[in-house]
């Protein structure tokens, strides 16, 4: 949930709600709904601002699992198996890349990935 990530990274920078509704020009009751979840899909003007004044990005907004794995020590030995393989393959970071990109697109069109 972008609401979600917009007040985690608000209160990593030490921000309250006022401070950075007033920092990134957005009004304190629609940052605070943006918050909440209850508006869902603000526009990129207002995303840009807000990831401005928090040093941040869109995509750090956007991206729906970047939270999840920030530690890579976390990665369970399954997953460090595979990457492991992968390279002992040949699998460039291009190639891993085009991979995960060909999976959003199936899920997207309803496919399984």
């Amino acid at each position: 949930m972008i609401g979600g990530r917009i007040k985690t990274l608000r209160i990593k920078k030490g921000y309250s709600i006022n401070e950075l509704s007033d920092k990134a020009e957005v009004s304190k009751s629609y940052l605070s709904y943006i918050e909440r979840g209850i508006q869902e899909n603000p526009s990129l003007q207002v995303l840009s601002r807000i990831a401005r004044t928090l040093d941040a990005n869109l995509e750090d907004l956007l991206e729906e699992n970047k939270d999840e794995i920030t530690d890579l020590s976390k990665l369970d030995e399954e997953w460090v198996s595979l990457v492991k393989e992968a390279i002992r393959q040949g699998i460039t970071k291009e190639d891993f890349a085009y991979y995960l990109e060909f999976i959003k697109f199936k899920k997207m069109k309803g496919g399984k990935a």
